[in-house]
């Protein structure tokens, strides 16, 4: 990291604002994973088949039943009434809501905030924020786990 650091600086590049990494900790809200608009959660092959794995049933089901398609990429389905991700369900032991797969949950859930659109300036940051009550409150995470998760993410 020191000597991506060093080449940033000798190159004139300005380094990422997050460079001294940033907070956050989920409380578990699904406040990512609720409306009001349509959003998109990708999903891959791979976790397609650990999500039929998961659920005991075939991918081909679980295609059928909660993907769609968008362009030549896949996404996990929404609630009509209210624009929820299919697997954000009323929880049994408390009021809320959480994730049905979250132990299997798709990358772009499991990199939450750290998206390349969240990291774009701290503008970006602040308006995930408020949505999020989880950011910048928690554990600091260092920037190389950051941008991990960043370039996961990015298209």
């Amino acid at each position: 990291m020191f000597g991506k650091l060093m080449r940033m600086s000798i190159f004139g590049s300005k380094a990422p604002w997050y460079i001294a990494g940033l907070a956050f900790e989920c409380g578990q809200c699904g406040r990512c994973c609720a409306g009001p608009e349509d959003g998109y959660v990708w999903i891959s092959d791979s976790e397609i088949e650990a999500l039929a794995q998961f659920m005991g049933i075939d991918a081909r089901q679980v295609r059928r039943r909660y993907i769609r398609t968008v362009g030549r990429r896949q996404t996990i389905i929404e609630d009509p009434r209210t624009n929820d991700c299919i697997f954000l369900q009323p929880l049994v032991t408390s009021p809320g809501k959480g994730c049905s797969i979250y132990e299997i949950r798709p990358t772009q859930c499991r990199t939450w905030p750290f998206w390349p659109s969240n990291l774009s300036g701290i503008e970006a940051w602040a308006t995930a924020a408020q949505r999020c009550p989880g950011i910048n409150r928690g554990k600091v995470h260092p920037f190389h786990e950051i941008e991990a998760k960043r370039q996961a993410t990015e298209p």
